[in-house]
């Protein structure tokens, strides 16, 4: 059995990080010891190392607890693992347009900007300080 200290170490996470996942339920709370301290199964390094996984190919923490009643599923089939993953697929595709589009906007502003002169004059700032018709500041 682990500490929180050492399971957190191994998993790459803070403890905070760690109390988090139990709050939210990607990882069950352990039983305390006679002291009171939480004492932890091995596996859940594991554990915690498919959340890290799953979070650097980009799934939320609502998609990895899907993800994980799915694993815990044994009527779940590699098919449901798999749309989870294309619906993912096609939100980065998504993301991915609107970033270019910002990029190109950005790099549009930045080409205007002289590099020199006055800050009242920068059109960058003038450009962010314009209000546009349906955004009125907010996004």
């Amino acid at each position: 059995m682990l500490n929180i200290g050492d399971v957190a170490g191994q998993g790459g996470v803070t403890v905070e990080t760690l109390r988090y996942y139990e709050r939210e339920g990607l990882i069950e709370a352990p039983d305390r010891d006679a002291n009171g301290y939480r004492k932890y199964a091995p596996e859940v390094v594991r554990q915690i190392q498919f959340i890290k996984r799953a979070q650097d190919v980009g799934f939320t923490l609502k998609d990895i607890k899907e993800l994980l009643s799915l694993k815990a599923d044994p009527g779940a089939s590699c098919r449901d693992v798999r749309a989870r993953a294309e619906g993912k697929i096609s939100e980065m595709g998504e993301k991915i347009v609107m970033l270019q589009r910002m990029k190109a906007v950005l790099a549009d502003w930045a080409a205007a900007c002289p590099d020199a002169g006055p800050v009242d004059q920068c059109p960058i700032l003038d450009a962010l300080d314009q209000e546009t018709e349906g955004h009125h500041g907010s996004r």
